[in-house]
C-alpha cells in the first residue's frame, strides 16, 4: 500500500541547485534509509515529504488522514513549557487522560477527580499505553516532567522530541539523524524498538549498524540520480559495489569503442550520408560514457608525524568531582606509543570530562596529570567551528597550517587534504557559512588533522558526518600513527578504529576493557545475572523494562490498602459475634467458615500488597 508519492521534486538555493528531478515512494512497512553526501539535500528532502518546506516543482501526493512525525536535529520547543506540557501539546488524546490520571493520584483527597480519571483511562483501555509512556521516558532519560524546556540541553530536546514522535504512534516516521545525542544503551533499546514496531520510516543516519538492523530498504542520493537498493546496509555495499563493476565494465567497453569510433570519424570525406550521420551521433553518446568518471577518494597515507618521546600522557592517583557526583577517584594510567582507545558509558558519567583533563583545559581536584614534552594534541570538540561571515573554506584551513607532511618528503597540501575529505576545488572557495552542518563538521575535522598532531583527540566525530565522510575519516586514522583517544556512540567506527576501551560505568569507576565495542557487548551478555551489577532506580534494564510502579500498580496498591481495611473491619465484626452466648451450634459454623474465608483472603491481599511495595 503506497502511503507517499514523491514525484519529480527538485530545490535550489540561489543559483546553486541542491537537487533536481527526484522521484520516489513509501510503502506500509518499508523503513527506508537515505544515503547521500553532506551538503546534497538529504534534510531538505525529509522537510519537504514532512510538509514544512516546499520543492520548486514537483509535488508530494499522502494518502488520505496519514499522520506523519517528522524528528528534526535540531527540535523547536516553547521555552516556557514543562517536559509534560511539551508532551501534551503534541495533541494526543490517551496522553492527556494519562496526565489527568497521574495529578489525580498526586491530589487523593479530590475523589471525584480520581474517579473521573480513572473511568477516562477505562474507557480508552490506557493502561498498556500508560505503561508505554513511563518506559519511554525512562529509558530516555525524562523523568523530571516538571523540568522547563529552556533548561535541557540540546541533547534533552533531541530526547523529548523522540519520545513524542514515538508516543505518536504515526503511520509513517520521518527521522533525521535519530541516533545523535543517544547513549550506546539508548540506541541498542531504539534498534529493538523499530525492529519489533509495525511503524513506516524514512531516516537520515550515519550509524552503519543501525541501518543494518533496522532497515529493509536504502535510497541513495549519489551525482543527482537515485539508486534504490532493497535490504539492509550490508545487502547495500553489496548490491552497490555490483552496480559499480558493472558500470566500470560498461565504461571500458566504451573506451575500447570509443577509440575504434575516433579512427572511423578521422578517416571520413567531409560529405555525411545519412547512414553515417546516424553513425557519428552514436559516436558522441560513446564519448560521453567513455568520459566518466567517479569522484572517489582512496587514503593510503605515511604521514609523517612529530617525533613521541617515551613520555606521553600519565594520570597520577587523579580524582576529580562535580559536588556529590565523582567522575575520577585515585585514576592512575600511563598512554603508550600509537595506542588506540575509546571511550564508552551513558550520558553524564564524564567521558567529554576525561578528555578536557587530558588536554588540560580542566584540572584535577587532586593527584597530578603529567604531559611529555613532545606530545601534541588535536582536539575535535562537540562545538565544531567558530564560523567568521565572509571566510572561504580554504581560508579557514589555511589559518591552522599549509600541509601534512608525509613520508619520502611528499606531503598532502590544505587544498589536497580538502579534497580528499569531499571538498572540490570549487567548494573551497565557497563561503562557510553557505556550508551545510554536516560540511561544517567536516571543514572542522580537517582544521585539526592539517596540524598534524601526535596525540588525537576526538570528541563524537561521527555526528552530522554522512556516511562516505566517515568512510574517509576510518581510512585515515587506520593510516595515523599516533596516539588515539576517541568518545564515540557509533558503534561500527568504534569496532573499526579503537583497540580496546575505556568504560565508564559511573560513580567513578572506569573499566579497561581489552577489545572494541562488539567483543565487550559479547562479554557483557556472557556474564552470568550474579555477575551484572544490580541497577539503580530509574536506569535501563535488559528486557527495556524500569524499576519501580506503574500508575497502575499504584492504582492496585490504593485499591489494596482500601480491601484490606474493610475486611479487617469485616473480621473485627465476625469475631464480635462470637462473645453471643445465645449462638446455636449451627450459626458459630457458619460464623468459622465465614470468619476462615475473610482471613485467606487478608492474607493473599497483603501477600500481594508487600509484592508491591517491596517493588517500588
Amino acid at each position: 500500500m503506497n502511503l507517499i508519492s514523491i514525484e519529480n521534486i527538485s530545490k535550489s538555493f540561489g543559483e546553486r541547485v541542491i537537487f533536481e528531478k527526484l522521484s520516489f515512494g513509501i510503502n506500509k512497512g518499508q523503513k527506508i534509509a537515505l544515503i547521500a553526501k553532506n551538503g546534497t539535500g538529504k534534510t531538505c528532502i525529509l522537510k519537504i515529504v514532512g510538509g514544512t518546506d516546499l520543492p520548486d516543482t514537483g509535488q508530494v501526493n499522502y494518502r488520505k488522514d496519514l499522520k506523519i512525525a517528522y524528528l528534526e536535529q535540531q527540535p523547536d520547543f516553547p521555552e516556557a513549557l514543562t517536559v509534560e506540557e511539551t508532551i501534551l501539546a503534541s495533541g494526543h488524546e490517551t496522553l492527556k487522560v494519562i496526565a489527568q490520571y497521574e495529578h489525580a493520584l498526586q491530589n487523593m483527597d479530590d475523589d471525584q477527580a480520581y474517579q473521573k480519571a480513572f473511568e477516562k483511562m477505562e474507557q480508552l483501555q490506557a493502561w498498556d499505553f500508560e505503561n508505554e509512556y513511563q518506559q519511554v521516558l525512562s529509558l530516555l532519560k525524562l523523568e523530571d516532567l516538571n523540568q522547563k524546556v529552556g533548561k535541557l540541553s540540546g541533547g534533552q530536546k533531541r530526547r523529548l522530541a523522540l519520545a513524542i514522535a514515538i508516543l505518536q504512534k504515526p503511520d509513517v516516521m520521518l527521522l533525521d539523524e535519530p541516533t545523535n545525542h543517544l547513549d550506546l544503551d539508548m540506541i541498542e533499546w531504539l534498534e529493538k524498538f523499530f525492529e519489533k514496531e509495525n511503524v513506516t520510516l524514512l531516516m537520515v543516519s550515519h550509524d552503519r549498524y543501525f541501518l543494518e538492523r533496522v532497515c529493509n530498504e536504502i535510497i541513495e542520493l549519489e551525482n543527482g540520480q537515485l539508486y534504490s537498493y532493497k535490504g539492509n546496509y550490508s545487502n547495500y555495499l553489496e548490491k552497490k559495489q555490483a552496480r559499480l563493476d558493472a558500470e566500470a565494465a560498461e565504461t571500458s567497453k566504451a573506451r575500447n569503442l570509443f577509440v575504434k569510433e575516433l579512427d572511423w570519424m578521422r578517416r571520413q570525406p567531409k560529405a555525411r550520408t545519412t547512414k553515417s550521420k546516424s553513425r557519428i551521433d552514436d559516436f558522441y553518446e560513446i564519448k560521453e560514457k567513455a568520459q566518466k568518471r567517479r569522484k572517489e577518494h582512496q587514503m593510503e597515507l605515511e604521514i609523517n608525524m612529530e617525533r613521541m618521546g617515551n613520555k606521553i600522557v600519565e594520570f597520577h592517583q587523579v580524582g576529580l568531582s562535580y559536588g556529590d557526583l565523582p567522575i575520577l577517584k585515585q585514576f592512575n594510567y600511563r598512554f603508550q606509543p600509537g595506542e588506540r582507545i575509546g571511550i564508552i558509558g551513558k550520558n553524564g558519567t564524564g567521558k567529554t570530562t576525561f578528555l578536557n583533563l587530558v588536554t588540560q583545559q580542566m584540572q584535577p581536584d587532586n593527584g597530578k596529570i603529567v604531559i611529555g614534552e613532545t606530545i601534541k594534541f588535536g582536539y575535535y570538540q562537540q562545538s565544531g567551528i567558530d564560523i567568521v561571515p565572509g571566510q572561504k573554506v580554504i581560508e579557514v584551513i589555511k589559518k591552522f597550517g599549509e600541509f601534512i607532511p608525509l613520508k619520502k618528503g611528499k606531503q598532502i597540501s590544505a587544498e589536497q587534504l580538502l579534497e580528499r575529505f569531499l571538498f572540490d576545488r570549487k567548494q573551497q572557495y565557497d563561503y562557510v557559512e553557505k556550508l551545510s552542518g554536516g560540511e561544517q563538521k567536516r571543514l572542522y575535522l580537517c582544521t585539526v588533522l592539517i596540524q598534524n598532531p601526535n596525540f588525537l583527540i576526538l570528541d563524537e566525530p561521527t555526528n552530522d558526518l554522512d556516511i562516505l565522510t566517515l568512510n574517509v575519516l576510518e581510512n585515515f586514522l587506520l593510516d595515523y600513527p599516533g596516539c588515539l583517544l576517541v568518545v564515540s556512540h557509533d558503534r561500527y567506527f568504534m569496532d573499526k578504529i579503537v583497540d580496546h576501551l575505556f568504560v565508564f560505568r559511573g560513580q567513578a569507576e572506569i573499566e579497561d576493557f581489552p577489545g572494541n565495542y562488539s567483543d565487550f557487548r559479547a562479554y557483557e551478555e556472557s556474564k552470568s545475572p550474579q555477575d551484572k551489577k544490580p541497577e539503580k532506580s530509574g536506569e535501563i534494564k535488559a528486557k527495556g523494562q524500569t524499576v519501580g510502579l506503574s500508575s497502575q500498580e499504584k492504582k492496585q496498591v490504593r485499591d489494596l490498602e482500601n480491601e484490606l481495611e474493610k475486611l479487617a473491619t469485616e473480621k473485627q465484626q465476625l469475631e464480635q459475634k462470637f462473645t453471643n452466648t445465645a449462638l446455636s451450634p449451627e450459626e458459630i459454623t457458619k460464623i468459622s467458615i465465614q470468619l476462615n474465608e475473610v482471613n485467606q483472603t487478608i492474607d493473599e491481599k497483603e501477600m500481594l500488597w508487600l509484592e508491591l511495595t517491596d517493588k517500588q
